[in-house]
């Protein structure tokens, strides 16, 4: 038996029309002109698919969509219309519509349309449904079950032990803040947990940010204001992109954790403080201090406790949990169903080298979600460059020369340059895969002279 379709059409020219095409494409038809026939036809059969006019006899088509979709819920429904009303197909896809088209019908248009929507219910039959994924996931916590995520759960424990400051190294999007919520969260501490990104603020504000300043420390500064340092109290103070520090607030900083004082800008009074830091950066502190960018000391200070936070390339077998709870988290945000994935979809995501990392792995799910009309995410819904690899991915290559090696601003750049070619020269979509502030990013692209794609119109 073919597929059954059917058609909710008062106009008898066109709905014989729809229903001799289809039925040459092999489809089983019934043709029905008012709202009380079609209830009926769905409460005494089963029917893959309906095409749905707007303006019938006995009621509005948009009335009597919510009222199918109740007695079948399985029911992918087309709304038609002759009304070029957006309004009018938002609040039927709102509704459930999986399509809205307008009239004239063009039928070659309709059919295409039509197989696209039996194709999704066909991989929706082949979803990975949540619960043969894993357990229910915590909203923060995070997501995997590689060895690389058992290390760094382990390194988070014994993090939460004690107070001592804490450096989590990793590249942009890999989570490293979350990872500073758990230790804070699992370490008992009553203070609150704040949080300061060092490199969205310029230098002059960044100083202000962390120590606080006094009333007319400089121009609008009309009253005191507390830092985050002061507002960190005995709770936790993390430092996001700390290698992005300037020399002299890396001088300052090392004040604060070998004497735990520190003065607000224009203040004379000394204060104390007991917050823990935990700082977060993509960079190599270590090897940023070798030539001079940033303070030996204070990278020995920060990283008494280091975690590393793998990239997602390096445990892409977390990559279906990962799916499973970042989708369940944008759903409940979106105020929608959560959705399944085809196997052919997942099987993308994996194939994929995430240069933005899990942050990256969000934002495509978020742009996925919200285009999705069937309740299952297919490979057409996800944004993924073309053989499913990241620009410049390569395979792993053998070992470098000395003469080889690259210096970090070298690397830096070529990674830059990788990711805005990836978002065809999009700053604001690449500012967020790296991790960085819009104006850091400018501030990058002319420090070393890259050249931003302009984006097709």
């Amino acid at each position: 038996m073919g597929q059954r379709l059917l058609i909710i059409e008062d106009d008898a020219a066109l709905g014989q029309m729809l229903a001799l095409h289809f039925e040459d494409e092999g489809f089983e038809v019934r043709l029905v002109e008012r709202c009380a026939a079609a209830l009926e036809a769905v409460a005494a059969d089963d029917f893959d698919l309906a095409l749905l006019d707007q303006q019938l006899p006995d009621g509005m088509g948009s009335a009597l969509l919510p009222r199918l979709l109740k007695a079948a819920p399985e029911l992918a429904v087309i709304m038609m219309t002759g009304q070029h009303d957006l309004e009018l197909a938002i609040e039927a896809i709102q509704h459930g519509a999986a399509d809205f088209v307008h009239k004239p019908v063009r039928t070659d248009d309709l059919q295409n349309t039509v197989e696209r929507l039996l194709d999704n219910r066909r991989m929706a039959r082949e979803t990975v449904k949540p619960a043969s994924i894993g357990a229910p996931v915590v909203q923060r916590d995070l997501i995997g079950r590689s060895d690389a995520m058992l290390v760094v759960s382990k390194a988070i424990a014994l993090g939460a032990r004690g107070s001592a400051t804490v450096l989590i190294t990793g590249e942009s999007g890999t989570g490293k803040e979350v990872a500073a919520r758990l230790i804070h969260q699992h370490s008992g501490v009553s203070g609150p947990f704040v949080a300061l990104n060092c490199a969205a603020i310029v230098d002059t504000l960044l100083e202000s940010e962390l120590f606080g300043h006094e009333r007319g420390a400089f121009t609008g500064a009309q009253a005191r204001k507390p830092g985050k340092l002061e507002l960190a109290s005995d709770g936790t103070l993390f430092l996001d992109e700390a290698g992005e520090l300037a020399p002299h607030l890396q001088a300052k900083l090392l004040r604060v954790l070998q004497e735990r004082v520190y003065e607000r800008v224009g203040g004379t009074e000394t204060l104390t403080s007991n917050a823990r830091i935990i700082a977060a950066t993509n960079r190599d502190l270590m090897a940023e201090a070798a030539v001079g960018r940033f303070r030996e000391d204070l990278a020995f200070r920060l990283r008494v406790i280091e975690i590393r936070m793998p990239a997602l390339r390096e445990r892409k077998e977390d990559i279906p949990l990962l799916v499973e709870g970042l989708a369940a988290r944008i759903a409940t945000r979106l105020e929608r169903p959560v959705p399944g994935f085809a196997e052919s979809a997942l099987a993308a995501l994996q194939a994929y080298d995430w240069p933005g990392n899990v942050r990256e792995l969000e934002n495509l799910l978020t742009r996925a979600l919200v285009n999705a009309r069937d309740g299952v995410i297919t490979p057409d819904l996800l944004d993924l460059p073309a053989g499913g690899k990241a620009s410049g991915a390569t395979a792993a290559a053998p070992a470098e020369t000395a003469a080889a090696l690259r210096t970090l601003d070298e690397v830096e750049a070529e990674h830059i340059g990788r990711v805005l070619a990836h978002t065809e020269g999009h700053k604001g979509r690449s500012a967020e895969i790296l991790g960085i502030s819009r104006p850091a990013l400018d501030r990058k692209i002319v420090k070393y002279g890259l050249q931003v794609q302009r984006r097709r119109s």
